[in-house]
């Protein structure tokens, strides 16, 4: 039978184990399960974690782009920030071209805490894609590009 159907909770042939959405969850909480220990270990948390992922990638970043990039809403986002601000992790200081706009840089401890989250994770990246070929991740990363494309709010709401 064609997994579109078995996935599909409209249908009485429904199998949460064919639920995309439902594996994704199961993927992404296993992964937390098993990387917060880790991180832990290194004196960090999941929210540190992404937020020094991002920043490490381009900074500064303002809050706003770093909640949404982080998937963590704008206002525990801040007060992540403040607390990461207070622990030396990071820098916050205001936008010159827009006081409402903050902007978020790494502090020499956050860049040394980054290189630490970077090793302590990196086992465990490279555990889940093992035995999957470069063509094979490409492939993932475009569906899940997809699957997010296709679900335009806007859209959805009006259906």
């Amino acid at each position: 039978m064609d997994n579109r159907i078995l996935g599909d909770p409209s249908t009485e042939a429904f199998h949460v184990e064919k639920y995309p959405f439902y594996l994704l969850n199961r993927l992404v909480g296993r992964y937390n399960g098993v990387i917060d220990g880790r991180l832990r270990a290194i004196g960090l948390d999941i929210p540190y974690w992404r937020v020094l992922m991002i920043l490490g990638e381009r900074a500064p970043r303002g809050v706003r782009d770093i909640a949404s990039s982080a998937v963590i809403p704008l206002s525990t986002m801040t007060r992540i920030i403040q607390r990461m601000a207070a622990a030396g992790l990071v820098a916050a200081t205001s936008c010159a071209e827009d006081a409402r706009v903050t902007h978020v840089s790494l502090l020499p401890l956050g860049e040394a805490k980054l290189a630490e989250a970077r090793r302590a994770t990196a086992p465990v990246y490279a555990q889940i894609i093992r035995g999957l070929s470069a063509r094979d991740f490409d492939k993932l990363i475009d569906l899940l590009g997809r699957l997010y494309a296709n679900l335009d709010m806007e859209e959805c709401r009006e259906k």
